[in-house]
Formats: C-alpha cells, structure tokens, sequence
C-alpha cells in the first residue's frame, strides 16, 4: 500500500481536505514508501552527542534540586510554589532521559548511563533497570499493543472512569517507590518469596497490569544489583533523617515528585489513541496509533521533553536521538507533504488528545 498523496482540488469545486490516514488503513499491510523516505531522508542523522545529553541532564537535574531545597528552605508560601513547580519541570526532564537509555547504544555515550543512574535514577527512585528490558517490548512489531506490552492498555476502549483513575493514581507513584526501595528491597533480601513478587510485580516502569517481568540475567543482573542497592540505601536514608529534621522536608519533596509523576501520566495517556484492541500491527498501524505534536505549539516541549513530542517518529525510528527527531520530523513533513500518511500522525496538542480519548471511552461496546 502506498502512502496517501495530497488532493489538489480543481478550478470549480471548493478545497477538501484529505482525508487523514488512520490506523485502520494498514492493518495488513505497511506504508512502504513511508518507510523508505523515513530511512532515507535520515541517513546522516541518528548520532548521539555528548554535548546534547550530558549538559541538558546535568542542568534539568541541578534546577530540579534547587528547586526542591528553596521549596524546603524558603518561609514564602508563593516563593516555595514557584520553586516546587520549577523543580518538578525540571526534574520531569531530567528523569525523561531515562527513556534514551534504553535506545542508545551501550557504547555511544561512555558513562552517562552511570552518571545519569547516580545524579537521578537513583536519588528518585527509579533507577534506569526500571526501564530497560521493558520498552524495548514496547517496539518489538509482534507484541505493541497486544497482551505482552507492559506499555499498552487500550484505554480508548475503556469505561469513562478508566481515564481519572489512570491519571490520578500516579500521585501515590512517589510513595510507592519509597515503600518499594525502603522496606520491600530489603525484605526481599532475606526473603526470596519477597524478591521474586517485588521483581516480577514491582520492578518495570509498566502501566499493564497483567504484565510479568523475568528475572534478570547476565551483566544486566550485575547492574540491577548496584541499582537496587543503591536506591535502596538512599530511600532508608531519606526515611532516617525525618528523625532529625521532621517530617516538612520529605512531604515538600513528595509533592514536588508527586506532581512530576502526575505529569508524566499525562503524557503517557495521550502518547498513544490506544485504540488496539490487542491485536499485532503493522509498522505503519503502529505508527498511526501513536502522536506526534508537532511545532508550532511550544507547550508540547514542556509536557513532552527531550522529544518526546513526536512519539510517533520515534515509534519509526527508535534509535534516533532526542536532538535529531526535530530535524527528522522537518524532512519527512516537507517531502511527504499534506495528506500523506506520515501526516496522520501529527495532532495539535494534550487537550484535543485527552478530548479524543474521553469521547472514544463513552461510545457503548
């Protein structure tokens, strides 16, 4: 099937538009001219760069804790709710680069899966293991959106109720992770009953409850170790010095997590149209069940940092890096053009998304 070519309306009948592609389209069968361009308009980009990661790591992470310490420090009510927001932002974005670890190779950026694991994997909780070996399923052609994707419910098919609580319930995200690290970890140390449900129930950064996740093997095992202990250690710690200085500063940094995770859900739920009803894709079915918002909105790079705006162009191209999909984006935007199907991807921001997915949940099934 080729992709969608723009209609170019005659002298005497008014302009239509298009019609826009949809996942529907190419359930058996891909976009094979779309997926040429894609890997052809892109050959000299997909080169992950030091000078990208490392700074914007470093300086959303140092913002993000300023935040937190004004928040904690400061006696104004306002001044600790500018910073808390400020420091959830920024955190937010430090804490997104997790989803570039799992793409990048091992050898393309030396130490910042290290660094990234020691200034915010760890201290947040959510050491970088959450991740890995569990969005990769997420691309894997025969298992995106079907029953084995830890990343996949479809929620458009769900009851009205479904979306709140998805949304809503990331506020405990936070406390949860505290319990997890502090008490669960090391009681699964002495008990192996523990250590295999907190593995298989509570170790990957999953929204599909019915998901299960193998035990880890090989280098990936050694990793999980440090990683684990590590969080582990630091989230008793953090419980420990509410005995010496109350329990204001945790609280404060709870809430600023707890809003960055409550962020973070949000963009999740409009990531996808989760219109799947478990069955595998197509490249190109996929593709049209993810979201790209593209410019020229600027709020999009604030709710989806470090790329995250196109998500369907990273659902083509996995591998590209965060600084490279803009550019990307411009190329097969320009050579497709209107009406093509790589268009059907594109929408116009999180309230149109959240609109669509509530409209769709009320339709009776």
């Amino acid at each position: 099937m080729t992709m969608h070519q723009p209609i170019t309306p005659s002298a005497t009948a008014p302009a239509e538009l298009p019609r826009r592609a949809v996942r529907a389209d190419f359930l058996n069968e891909d976009d094979k001219d779309m997926l040429r361009a894609a890997r052809d308009l892109t050959k000299d980009l997909g080169t992950a760069k030091p000078g990208w990661y490392w700074p914007d790591m470093i300086i959303s992470a140092a913002i993000g804790y300023g935040g937190i310490a004004t928040a904690i420090l400061t006696s104004s009510l306002w001044v600790a709710i500018v910073a808390g927001l400020v420091a959830s932002l920024a955190l937010y974005r430090a804490l997104m680069f997790i989803h570039e670890l799992t793409h990048i190779h091992k050898n393309a950026l030396p130490g910042f899966r290290t660094g990234w694991n020691l200034m915010v994997g760890i201290p947040l909780l959510t050491p970088s293991f959450m991740y890995e070996g569990i969005h990769v399923i997420h691309h894997k052609r025969t298992q995106y959106g079907t029953i084995e994707d830890p990343e996949y419910l479809p929620l458009a098919l769900m009851k009205p109720w479904s979306l709140p609580v998805f949304v809503i319930v990331a506020l405990l995200a936070p406390v949860a992770l505290l319990l997890r690290c502090a008490v669960l970890v090391p009681l699964g140390a002495l008990f192996p009953a523990v250590r295999d449900f907190v593995w298989s129930r509570g170790s990957a950064l999953s929204i599909n409850p019915d998901f299960r996740r193998k035990a880890p093997e090989g280098d990936f095992a050694k990793r999980v170790f440090w990683q684990e202990t590590g969080a582990s250690v630091w989230a008793i710690t953090v419980l420990a010095s509410t005995y010496w200085i109350g329990w204001r500063p945790l609280l404060i940094a709870l809430a600023i997590v707890s809003f960055t995770a409550l962020l973070n859900q949000l963009r999740t739920l409009v990531a996808h149209l989760w219109e799947n009803e478990g069955e595998p894709m197509t490249v190109t079915a996929q593709f049209l069940d993810s979201v790209n918002v593209p410019p020229p909105g600027i709020a999009a790079e604030i709710w989806a940092p470090v790329g995250l705006r196109y998500h369907a162009l990273h659902h083509l191209m996995p591998s590209m890096p965060y600084h490279d999909l803009p550019e990307a984006h411009r190329r097969l935007a320009r050579e497709l053009g209107v009406g093509s199907t790589y268009e059907g991807a594109n929408h116009p921001g999180m309230v149109n998304l959240v609109g669509r997915i509530a409209r769709s949940t009320m339709i009776p099934r």
